[in-house]
């Protein structure tokens, strides 16, 4: 799973969630991309699950890049814990994601065998997205 091998801050803030995305918002190493709707949240796990779908539906076959990094650190406070103390121990990491965001993208493929692993990618993510074709 992915993680920051270091980060200056252990523990973050939450942060809003507005806004479009401006960087990354083209498809510019493979021929098609999966492109964030909505605002939101995706975990390592979530990350690495759609990795593992779309590069099983094509039998390893073409290329996939991953382009989110989850750097984000998520705090959780253990279960049956009263309020206050502080604040919890860092349990994942995510990446924020924002609209127009490409997440993943591929080459070496046929669009519609690309199409459809991105479709069965997209049932792994906790944001809306949609297929692009580099234009």
């Amino acid at each position: 799973m992915l993680a920051p091998k270091r980060a200056k801050h252990r523990k973050q803030f939450r942060g809003k969630r507005r806004g479009v995305a401006i960087r990354g918002s083209d498809v510019t190493f493979g021929e098609c991309g999966l492109k964030a709707v909505s605002v939101g949240w995706v975990g390592s796990r979530q990350i690495e699950a759609a990795r593992r779908a779309l590069t099983h539906y094509t039998k390893r076959g073409g290329r996939v890049w991953i382009r989110i990094f989850p750097d984000k650190p998520i705090t959780k406070k253990p279960p049956e814990t009263r309020m206050g103390s502080g604040k919890g121990d860092v349990a994942e990491y995510v990446a924020v994601v924002k609209p127009g965001r490409i997440m993943f993208e591929m080459a070496g493929v046929p669009i519609e065998d690309a199409r459809e692993a991105m479709r069965l990618a997209t049932a792994k993510l906790p944001v809306r997205t949609k297929f692009v074709i580099k234009e």
